[in-house]
C-alpha cells in the first residue's frame, strides 16, 4: 500500500466539493454525472448509515486524492455495485485507483459481499478504464450497446471476491 495514504469510510461536509473537483478534473464525466457522483455523497451525509451507499476515501495529506462508492444490490445474495471510483489526476499512476479498490473489496468482503460488479464505457477512450479493471481481476461479463447514448455502450464487470466462486 502506498504509505502515504489515510482511509476513511465515511465522507464529511468537505467531501462534497473535493468530490466534484476530482470527478470534473478527469475530465471523463459530463456535467449530469458529476452531478449524480456528488448527490451520493450527500445522501451519505444525510442519512448516514442508512443511506445506500458506503464509501471508501483516501487521503494524502488531508487531501482527499480519490474514493469509491458502492452499495449492496437489492434483491440479490451477496452482489455489490460499485458506483464510483474516481483518483484525482495528480495522484493517478502511484497505484492508488489500485488501493482504493482494493479497500472497497474487503469491505465488500465483511459485509458479507461475493461479487462486485461494476460498469463504465465501451467507447474506445475508456479503453485504460477497462483494462485496468481487468488488471484489478475483474472479468467483463457484458457489453450494452448504446446504453448510455448511440455509440456509448456500457461495460459492465464482475469481480468474485468472498465465498461460492
Amino acid at each position: 500500500m502506498t504509505p502515504s495514504l489515510a482511509w476513511r469510510s465515511e465522507p464529511v461536509a468537505s467531501d462534497v466539493a473535493r468530490v466534484r473537483a476530482i470527478v470534473e478534473a478527469t475530465g471523463r464525466f459530463n456535467a449530469e454525472e458529476v452531478a449524480i457522483a456528488v448527490e451520493l455523497v450527500e445522501d451519505r451525509l444525510t442519512k448516514g448509515a442508512a443511506s445506500d451507499y458506503a464509501f471508501v476515501l483516501a487521503e494524502e495529506g488531508g487531501t482527499l486524492v480519490g474514493y469509491a462508492c458502492f452499495g449492496r444490490i437489492p434483491g440479490t445474495e451477496g452482489s455489490y455495485d460499485v458506483y464510483w471510483l474516481a483518483v484525482d489526476p495528480r495522484a493517478q499512476g502511484r497505484g492508488v485507483g489500485r488501493e482504493i479498490l482494493r479497500a472497497c473489496e474487503a469491505e465488500v468482503v465483511r459485509l458479507g459481499g461475493r461479487r462486485i460488479y461494476l460498469d463504465t464505457s465501451a467507447r474506445p477512450d475508456y479503453a485504460p478504464a477497462r483494462a485496468f479493471y481487468e488488471a484489478c481481476g475483474y472479468r467483463c461479463e457484458a457489453v450494452l450497446r448504446d446504453f448510455y447514448r448511440p455509440g456509448d455502450g456500457k461495460a459492465i464487470f464482475c469481480r468474485v471476491v468472498g465465498g461460492q466462486r
